[in-house]
Order: structure tokens, then C-alpha cells, then sequence
């Protein structure tokens, strides 16, 4: 899913190219990605765009009209900028935004249809759609350390609750950790004020090292790469590699349809941590060590 950094940039690439310009029209390939009814979406049309703002992961677009169009992308949503009026080819294909010197387009791999539209109205259309995390860049430490120790969660839940900071999700959160050598299932309660104040700081510089990296990428384009898996991730999708500090083989815990992963000599002092699946099928055999 894109996160914080994929969609800063994402919102850049937009701000070059709509910002100023009028909607003439919505094009939807599939009628079930617009999850709103009231306003109706024919009242964003003829409207010229004057914002434009991350609400947690979501995409806000701001028209004239006070209203606003509001793109979830999920896990397999992109965005694309194409030549005005460009066909939508292929069940992918979820919708195009035209304006008069291009089209915004919407795809979304797979067979599932995560990707919605919402169409609210005003600063409080989108603060009831805000989950009401803080925003983690322009924090202070002190603000940070206060929501962090508001619940007693895993550092690894706490950093991807939308409720607590926005814009974090499975893949920034395993490099956070690891830059910031603390285990993902740490708990939140039991963190001294070093850890949390070490923590903080590689908040910040992972995510904004990454916005550099990916503006970059970007250049004077759009931004096509946008994926959760890249190859210079230190430990994120890089399981069985070797981490970039220290060689040892990445390590990864699975639930649900993610999986966490980190390095066990860099952040949990060599301990292999329990995968529920996979220790559950091993037993006793299941290594708790790197050595193991």
C-alpha cells in the first residue's frame, strides 16, 4: 500500500499538473470503486482544482466548489498521467479524471477491488473520513512519546495504526525499526525515553530519506514505481537476504495476509522471533536463535 513518502511524491506529481486546471470529466470503469452517494460525483465536474492534501493514505483533491475527491488506493491502486481523453483498456482500468491536458487514471492489479472514491464536502467531509493519527514529521519528541505510550501495543501495531500516526503502514514501519535497532514486538509501555527518542528520529530521517529517493526516481515524470518492494529496502520483502548492516539473513514473522520483517542480530540481540504459523508446525524444533 502506498505510504506516507509514495504519496507526498504522488501528490507533487499532481500538484505540477492539476492544480489550476478544471475536471471536464469522470470516467469510471467500474461503478462499485465510488463508495459515496451524496454529494453526487456529476457535482465535481466543471470545477477547477485548488488543493491538494494527504488524509493518512488517502489522496484528497480539492475543487473550487468546496468539494473534495478523496482516493484510497489500497495494497494495488496506482495512479497514472496520460494523453487527454486516453481510453480505459482492460478490467484493471478503474477510472480516468480528464482534464483538458491529460487524464489521470486509476488502476488496480488483481482480483480484488480494494481502490475507492469518495466524494465529501468541506473540512468536515474530511475530517470524519480522518482516522485521527498525528502527523509524525512535523512532530515533537515529546508529542510522539505521548501517543506512542497512550496504549501498550507492539511497537509494529502502534507505528501502523492509523489511529496514532498517519501515513505509516507494513513496509516503512520494518525500516523504521531497523534503522531504529528495536524489535517490532517490543512493547510500547516498556520502551525507555532513549528508545522512543531514538525511535522518533529514524522516523524522520527514514521517511524523509525516502521522499528524497522517490522525488528523485521521479524526476520531472510521474511517479510509475510506485510499489512497497524495492531492492534497497533494508529489510522490508527482503527475507532470507542479507541485512545491510551486519549480513545477517533477514528474518520474518507472517499473520494475516502481511508479514513483518527484521534483523535479528541487529534488532532483537540474535532471537529469532516466534512466526505463530510456522513455530506452531515446528514445535520444538523451531530455531529461537540466529545460531539455531
Amino acid at each position: 500500500m502506498p505510504e506516507l513518502p509514495d504519496i507526498e511524491v504522488y501528490l507533487e506529481a499532481l500538484d505540477a499538473r492539476i492544480t489550476g486546471h478544471t475536471l471536464r470529466a469522470v470516467r469510471l470503469g467500474n461503478p462499485f470503486l465510488l463508495r459515496s452517494v451524496e454529494p453526487p460525483l456529476e457535482a465535481a465536474l466543471g470545477h477547477t482544482v485548488t488543493a491538494l492534501r494527504r488524509v493518512g493514505k488517502r489522496i484528497a483533491i480539492g475543487l473550487d466548489n468546496d468539494l473534495w475527491l478523496v482516493l484510497h488506493l489500497m495494497i494495488a491502486g496506482r495512479l497514472h498521467w496520460k494523453k487527454p481523453g486516453v481510453k480505459l483498456a482492460g478490467r484493471n482500468a478503474l477510472a480516468a479524471f480528464d482534464f483538458d491536458h491529460g487524464s489521470l487514471t486509476l488502476t488496480e492489479a488483481g482480483s480484488q477491488r480494494k481502490a475507492s472514491l469518495l466524494v465529501v464536502n468541506g473540512a468536515a467531509g474530511l475530517a470524519a473520513i480522518d482516522p485521527g493519527g498525528i502527523e509524525v514529521l512535523p512532530s515533537t519528541p515529546a508529542q510522539f512519546a505521548h501517543i506512542l505510550r497512550s496504549a501498550n501495543h507492539t511497537l509494529k501495531r502502534a507505528l501502523t495504526d492509523p489511529k496514532l500516526f498517519s501515513g505509516i503502514g507494513n513496509a516503512y514501519s520494518d525500516e523504521i525499526l531497523h534503522h531504529a535497532r528495536l524489535s517490532p514486538l517490543q512493547l510500547t509501555q516498556k520502551l525507555t525515553d532513549a528508545e522512543i527518542e531514538r525511535l522518533h528520529a529514524s522516523i524522520l530521517t527514514v521517511m524523509n530519506d525516502w521522499i528524497e529517493r522517490l522525488r528523485a526516481e521521479a524526476a520531472s515524470g510521474f511517479p510509475e514505481g510506485v510499489t512497497a518492494f524495492r531492492d534497497d529496502m533494508a529489510v522490508h520483502g527482503r527475507f532470507g537476504k542479507p541485512c545491510p548492516v551486519c549480513a545477517a539473513p533477514v528474518q520474518r514473522i507472517r499473520y494475516a495476509t502481511n508479514e513483518c520483517n527484521y534483523c535479528a542480530r541487529c534488532q532483537t540481540g540474535g532471537r529469532v522471533l516466534a512466526d505463530r504459523a510456522l513455530s506452531r508446525l515446528l514445535g520444538a524444533d523451531f530455531p529461537r536463535s540466529l545460531d539455531d
